[in-house]
């Protein structure tokens, strides 16, 4: 287990310095002089743009701004931002409270939602009640976050006034933004575990563990459920990384002061070196749980870590 660990966590290191490569090459792959299209337009002196390049490093030779952006990077340094002015990493590690705890309320709601459907759905095969979570399922996949997000503030907030429609007040301005981050990864889980179960339960052993005379319950739980989860484990560290993406769009249809906002004040202010590290910081997440699930895959089927 221990060699598995480390071998995993060392192909972490390679894939981590190639993001870091092509988000550091976003700057200079932006057509003409980087300055000029981070003041948008805007008049500028020559002086004054000369005097931007060597704050930003861009007048040094590539390859040492790259050496130097990586150094700093392995250190959580992602420089300052054009606009506050204070340190990128700052800005980021301030707000990104509110965009975790949106991705895992969403996380929480949707694993058990999707996977107690799942099971459902196996066992009913065939029944309408199959063939409507099917169509919810496939409903809720389709159809884009926001739309709902729109909808739940009409119903909940405009209409009834039961929620707030948006900001940081508690428990109630989370529950909408929450149910619609689920919705998605709950209908993914859904089907993944329906099909998983349904391939399990016709396997030999559980075909063994019913002659053996035990209950339904027990077989479903103890036998099918535990083997049909490990494709379902992948789904939830790719959905964990899929919900912060998610959780970026709900910030701004519920005025939530995440990384989500962050990005898009970035983006309309042309403060590369923000929308950078948001990337950057971003990236890291989605290869962090990628590396999670490669270690649960190899505590659920022990089988895994001699491959």
């Amino acid at each position: 287990m221990f060699n598995y660990v480390v071998r995993r966590v060392l192909q972490f290191i390679p894939v981590w310095l190639g993001v870091a490569i092509l988000v550091f090459l976003m700057v200079h792959l932006i057509p003409g002089d980087p300055v000029n299209a981070m003041m948008g337009g805007r008049p500028i002196s020559g002086e004054a743009v000369e005097q931007m390049r060597h704050q930003l490093g861009l007048d040094r030779p590539l390859l040492t701004q790259l050496v130097d952006y990586l150094g700093r990077a392995v250190r959580g340094d992602m420089g300052n931002s054009l606009i506050s002015k204070a340190p990128v990493s700052k800005d980021i590690i301030d707000r990104f409270p509110y965009t975790l705890q949106l991705a895992l309320a969403g996380l929480g709601l949707g694993i058990p939602i999707g996977i107690i459907f799942g099971v459902i759905g196996a066992v009913k095969r065939g029944t309408l009640v199959d063939k409507g979570l099917l169509v919810g399922s496939l409903v809720f996949i389709s159809v884009p976050g926001f739309w709902f997000a729109l909808l739940l503030i009409y119903v909940f907030s405009v209409w009834l006034g039961w929620l707030p429609i948006g900001g940081t007040g508690g428990l109630k301005a989370l529950i909408m933004p929450a149910f619609v981050l689920s919705l998605g990864g709950a209908a993914t889980l859904t089907r993944l575990t329906r099909t998983s179960m349904l391939e399990v339960l016709r396997s030999d052993y559980v075909r063994t563990a019913r002659s053996k005379g035990l209950s339904e319950r027990v077989v479903l739980y103890k036998h099918a459920l535990r083997n049909a989860l490990n494709p379902v484990v992948t789904i939830v560290g790719l959905e964990f990384a899929g919900l912060l993406g998610g959780a970026f769009i709900l910030e701004q249809v519920y005025s939530r002061p995440g990384l989500g906002r962050l990005a898009v004040q970035a983006i309309f202010t042309r403060d590369f070196p923000m929308v950078q590290g948001i990337v950057l910081y971003s990236s890291t997440l989605f290869l962090l749980a990628n590396l999670l699930v490669d270690i649960s895959y190899a505590l659920l089927d022990p089988r895994i870590r001699y491959r």
